[in-house]
């Protein structure tokens, strides 16, 4: 069966659509051929997989070919057994007849001879040649047609059509399409099931030696060739991923080593889209194939059917996996391939795929998830062909043009060297390309970072790449070290760039004529044993990839650094962009770094700088440090050369916000010299810096600052700074947010400048009053020179010797509170009940602390009317015993401890008034005190008695007098406390008279009771009594009581008694014009009070005088005293009524006048009013005036 692998293949080019036999019997095909083929191909097939499931098939393509074309008449059985897929799949029998006796004898056994054959599917088509106006021919027609119906149709199936030429029916067609399709359906599922029968056959000796894989081959693939002509992709694609799995398992069965193949010229262009790239007949071996071409063939094919179903997406991502996995088949035999032969084939593999998937693919026609995927596939083929380009530059001498990046860093050395049988040789006449190389190997300059940054170049390769070649050389000699590396140093990397770090170029001179002894230009096989200098194994890989590279654009990107250069901004822009619209975003933004400096390296900076600021977003979002400490440098250097002052001052702080570990103490402070510069000159778009990584914050450890609504306050805040050295700030301000509402605040400035040391430091603002709430630090802003910069982060609030300084969390604990306005203080009197009126008397005022510190708290008072202090004596001020502790011994102040020790020692004190205010002692800030004030309440009006019948009544008011306190105090005294205290002020006693007898004799007997006014006791010890004119004592005439029983003391609230003996006097005319109104009552008594209480002795009163000046206190009460109403002789009558006229229903009050009257014998009418007049008084009555 191998035998026909040639024509097989043949076959299959020649052959690409289903066949439908055309058995013309009538020779009809040539009339209706055109209208046959005008239906082709079938829009719309219905067929059935290899399930046997039905299938949808558009446009199917087909041709009638005449059973007489040597196309199939010409096959052998064996090629109609082997080749069953190019037979026909239906057979049209044409056929027609205009006599029945002509069909019995004639058409009849000719169509049974024809359809006798049981494996073909046919049918009958039969076609009328009558003329629609040839009745008779029309009915003839028609009988012959039924009876052919009879002869060769069955109730399961219809095998017959009728078809008109003049004028075809309109469901002909549509008959026709469908006996079409049902011959095919039939055909096909049989002939699915002969080669499922036969592969099965073969599956099963697979494992035996007679199994032969050509065999196997050709009936899979003639199987998938099958579905793929009937369009059944799906099916196709299924059999060549089952014969590719057959391959890889029984390619090496029984320990048979097979050649790999590869070794053709060409070969190192994959051939992944080509399916006719080389016969199979070039690439069989024994009972098998090569595997080198053989699986790059099987990938085409199915390649091809992928595209065919629109798929290119599976395309890029079987690619990629074929390229992975055969690039290692590839390592396993790459001791017998030219010279990177893989590399070179992954490189054409990666572009291959690459350009086709993207001219295959359609934007938009396919879900996102798959488009994303799709285009990091496209990024993941541009990156896998950038490495091994990148590999192959270096092997020539263009390491020094490669950028030692981290990227590229990580992909080249972690990317093995190629593995020959032998390390290519220099040729005989490349001596003077030897010298070129090693010119341009010590006219290396690697260039030197910004601010003067030492740092290794990192490797690019896996090993040293001399050590390497050496070691691969044919008949390689031990030799010495030095002679292997040519006595450099520098080369035990295999870095040129160390080479011109570590040699001076003295030094290389003399080590380039030195590596010239042992081998001169012209002589370079006469030491075939020497190892090779670095120049030599770059131009022998270069001369051996000349002779391994066929694809002449690929050399020519080799030929020169220009056009290396051209290709790698190429690739790797290719690989970016797909990234970027891709999931993998982070992989273009480093790919944008490699392309941002080779932009740097032409003198492009602006796009350099783009490129770079997108690579260090990343490695800052994702905290990869060491990276950004690679990268970040460069940006610096070309947003100064680009004079970008803003973006310089950045990447200064970023760089000095990195981890101190990555640069030196050199490098970090010329990092913050720039920072200085730049702040103190002049800037011409000054913007705010974000310092936010390299100054942090934070409130002091222990709880937040505590204070009452409008209390100032000084703020303690923790700055961290992460410069290298002292730092002047000529500003700084902070803000402070309210948690309850973000746009609450306020700003704290600091109105000095201030020197940041390196790592902890306390600053401290000024708090002006804050709004009542909790407060979180904000933002930190402040001036350096010129510069504005803010900061946002939070510093951890950690131990004080911590520095670990960097945190990004907002901290959820406050450092403020400010309480809700409350009563802080409160003021109040001492004593409730009245004192003594026109004497001085200590007023106690109350200062009872809340919670607060009274701490230079300063009093003033203010006296209303009628009261005065004697400021002649001193205030007292002491502790108020009778506080609780709650409220007396509890403090908001940091020195509560000290002052309640102050307190304990020290609780009372004398203070002065001056200009009616009154400091507070420290002792009395958080304890509840006292103030005795001494203070008289002057009244210049005469006590007054009342008579007993008609007692008058006290009011309160009478002796209220107010005094206005106002409290300053808190932390600069901003708190206030205003209060108005009414103090009540009496007379001692309270007279009241009446005449207890009346004597025979004229005599009165007097009865004063004293009421004792005051929470006192007091004691009388003399009383006299001052008549007024109309009565003289009687007895003594001293004014004396009768009984002189004192002293007299009289308990407090209580009363007491004194009798007096007066009788009636005689009076004048002229007395009575100088009469006394009232009778005065004079009472020397004494007081023994407590001033905590009530009334007590005028402060005057010392405790050291005596007794007998206790007595020395007066008190006065006018009595007013009438005459008894001896000889009544009354006249009575009443005023006139008003003048204006009365009305009905008005109320007029009537005032009736009583009058004594005196002398009536002598004179009726009295002359003068004041002595016919005793006594008069009025009486008045309301009248209403009725209408009669």
């Amino acid at each position: 069966m191998a035998n026909y692998l040639a024509q097989f293949q043949t076959i299959k080019s020649a052959c690409d659509h289903l066949v439908i036999a055309v058995e013309d019997v009538s020779d009809l095909w040539p009339t209706v051929k055109n209208s046959f083929e005008e239906r082709l191909p079938f829009k719309r097939a219905s067929l059935n997989n290899k399930t046997r499931n039905p299938v949808t098939v558009e446009n199917l393509p087909a041709e009638f070919i005449l059973t007489t074309d040597a196309r199939l008449r010409s096959r052998f059985p064996q090629e109609q057994y082997l080749f069953w897929f190019r037979e026909p799949y239906a057979t049209l029998v044409l056929v027609t007849c205009e006599d029945l006796d002509e069909f019995k004898t004639i058409l009849k056994p000719r169509l049974k001879l024809i359809v006798q054959n049981d494996e073909r599917e046919w049918f009958i088509v039969f076609v009328s040649r009558a003329h629609p106006n040839n009745d008779q021919a029309t009915k003839m027609a028609k009988k012959v047609y039924a009876k052919i119906e009879v002869d060769f149709s069955s109730k399961k199936r219809e095998r017959c059509c009728k078809f008109d030429v003049h004028c075809p029916e309109e469901n002909f067609w549509d008959d026709l399409e469908a006996r079409i399709m049902e011959s095919i359906r039939n055909t096909l599922d049989r002939r699915i099931q002969f080669y499922e029968d036969e592969i099965r056959k073969l599956s099963e000796q697979r494992f035996m030696p007679i199994w032969n894989f050509c065999n196997f081959f050709i009936l899979k693939e003639s199987l998938a060739f099958m579905f793929e002509m009937a369009h059944l992709y799906e099916d196709a694609l299924r059999e060549y991923d089952e014969l590719e799995l057959c391959y890889l398992e029984t390619v090496n069965i029984g320990g048979k080593r097979r050649e790999f193949g590869g070794l053709d010229h060409g070969d190192d262009q994959a051939a992944l889209l080509n399916p006719r790239n080389k016969p199979l007949t070039q690439i069989v071996q024994d009972d098998s194939f090569r595997e080198f071409e053989f699986r790059q063939y099987l990938f085409s094919c199915q390649s091809k059917l992928l595209f065919k179903l629109n798929r290119p997406f599976e395309v890029a991502s079987r690619g990629y996996s074929f390229i992975i996995s055969f690039s290692k088949a590839l390592a396993l035999y790459e001791n017998m391939l030219p010279f990177c032969m893989r590399e070179v084939w992954v490189i054409t593999a990666c572009l291959v795929l690459v350009n086709a998937t993207n001219s295959q693919y359609n934007d938009g026609n396919v879900a996102p998830e798959i488009e994303k995927e799709f285009y990091r596939l496209q990024g993941d083929l541009y990156s896998l062909c950038r490495t091994k380009f990148l590999r192959l530059a270096y092997l020539i001498g263009y390491g020094t043009e490669i950028e030692r990046s981290p990227v590229n860093s990580a992909s080249l050395s972690m990317l093995p060297w190629p593995k020959p049988a032998v390390w290519p040789s220099v040729p005989n006449d490349a001596s003077s390309e030897v010298i070129e190389k090693e010119k341009m190997i010590l006219q290396e300059t690697p260039r030197v970072k910004h601010f003067g940054i030492q740092r290794k170049p990192l490797p690019l390769e896996p090993t040293v790449l001399v050590r390497e070649a050496n070691r691969r050389r044919a008949s390689l000699s031990a030799g010495n070290t030095s002679e292997m590396f040519d006595g450099r140093p520098g080369f035990a990397d295999g870095s040129a760039s160390d080479v011109s770090q570590k040699t001076s170029p003295l030094n290389k001179v003399q080590a380039i004529s030195m590596s010239r002894t042992y081998s001169s230009p012209g002589n370079f096989e006469g030491s075939i044993d020497r190892p090779m200098r670095l120049a030599e194994i770059f131009v022998a890989a270069e001369h051996a990839l000349k002779q391994t590279i066929s694809n002449p654009d690929l050399q020519k990107t080799l030929s020169s650094i220009q056009d290396f250069e051209q290709k790698y901004m190429e690739l790797t822009k290719g690989a970016a962009d797909n990234y970027h619209r891709s999931w993998w975003k982070r992989h273009g933004v480093v790919l944008d770094g490699e392309i941002a400096a080779v932009c740097f390296k032409r003198g492009n900076f602006d796009l350099a700088a783009k490129s770079y600021e997108k690579v260090c977003a990343l490695y800052a979002g994702e905290g990869w440090q060491d990276l950004l400490a690679e990268v970040l440098p460069n940006l610096a250097e070309c947003q100064k050369i680009l004079n970008d002052q803003a973006g310089y001052l950045s990447s200064c702080v970023r760089l000095l916000s990195l981890d101190k570990g990555l640069f030196s103490l050199k490098e970090r402070q010329a990092f913050q010299s720039e920072v200085v510069r730049l702040a103190h000159s002049e800037m011409k778009h000054p913007v705010p810096l974000d310092v936010s990584s390299l100054i942090t914050f934070s409130g002091n450890p222990g709880p937040p600052l505590e204070l009452c609504d409008g209390d100032p306050g000084v703020l303690s805040v923790t700055v961290w700074s992460g410069f290298p050295d002292d730092i002047t700030l000529d500003s700084l301000s902070l803000t402070l947010m309210a948690t309850y509402n973000a746009d609450e605040g306020g700003k704290l400035r600091s109105t000095t400048a201030i020197v940041l040391k390196p790592g902890r430091n306390t600053i401290t603002f000024p708090l002006p009053p804050q709004k009542p709430g909790s407060y979180v630090l904000g933002v930190l802003t402040g001036h350096i020179g010129h510069l504005t910069f803010r900061s946002h982060s939070f510093s951890k609030g950690g131990p004080a010797d911590s520095d670990d300084f960097m945190s990004y969390e907002k901290p959820t604990r406050p450092i403020l509170k400010v309480h809700k306005p409350r009563t802080l203080v409160d003021l109040s009197a001492a004593i409730s009940s009245a004192l003594l009126i026109n004497e001085v008397q200590w007023i106690g005022i109350i200062a009872q602390p809340i919670n607060y510190s009274l701490k230079g708290a300063v009093l003033h008072i203010d006296t209303g009317p009628g009261l005065k202090i004697e400021e002649m004596h001193s205030i007292e001020m002491e502790c108020y015993r009778n506080a609780t502790p709650s409220s007396a011994d509890t403090a908001n102040s940091g020195d509560s401890s000290k002052d309640r020790s102050v307190a304990a020692s020290k609780d009372f004190e004398r203070l002065s008034l001056l200009d009616g205010k009154i400091e507070f002692p420290d002792w009395a800030s958080d304890v509840t005190s006292i103030l005795w004030i001494p203070i008289c309440a002057i009244d210049d009006k005469l006590a007054r008695g009342s008579s007993a019948g008609s007692p008058q009544k006290q009011s309160i008011v009478d002796g209220m007098r107010t005094i206005a306190l106002k409290l300053e105090f808190g932390i600069s005294n901003n708190q206030i406390y205003d209060r108005t205290i009414a103090l009540h002020f009496t007379d001692t006693f309270h007279v009241s008279t009446r005449v207890a007898d009346h004597c025979n004799d004229g005599t009165l007997l007097l009865q004063v009771t004293l009421h004792s006014l005051v929470k006192a006791t007091l004691t009388v010890y003399d009383a006299w009594l001052d008549l007024q004119d109309g009565f003289v004592h009687a007895g003594q005439g001293d004014g004396r009581p009768i009984f002189g029983f004192f002293p007299l003391v009289v308990s407090p609230t209580s009363r007491g008694g004194l009798l007096f003996t007066v009788c009636l006097g005689k009076r004048t005319a002229e007395d009575e014009n100088k009469a006394q109104p009232d009778s005065i009552l004079n009472i020397r008594y004494g007081i023994a009070g407590d001033r905590t209480i009530g009334a007590h002795p005028p402060v005057a009163i010392k405790s050291k005088e005596t007794e007998d000046s206790n007595q020395g206190l007066i008190f006065r009460s006018a009595l007013v005293l009438q005459q008894p109403v001896l000889d009544p002789c009354l006249a009575v009558g009443f005023l006139p009524l008003p003048s204006d006229g009365l009305r009905v229903g008005q109320l007029v009050p009537m005032k009736w006048r009583v009058e004594r009257l005196k002398d009536v014998e002598k004179e009726r009418v009295p002359q003068n009013s004041h002595d016919c007049l005793g006594f008069f008084s009025y009486l008045s009555s309301p009248v209403i005036i009725f209408h009669a």
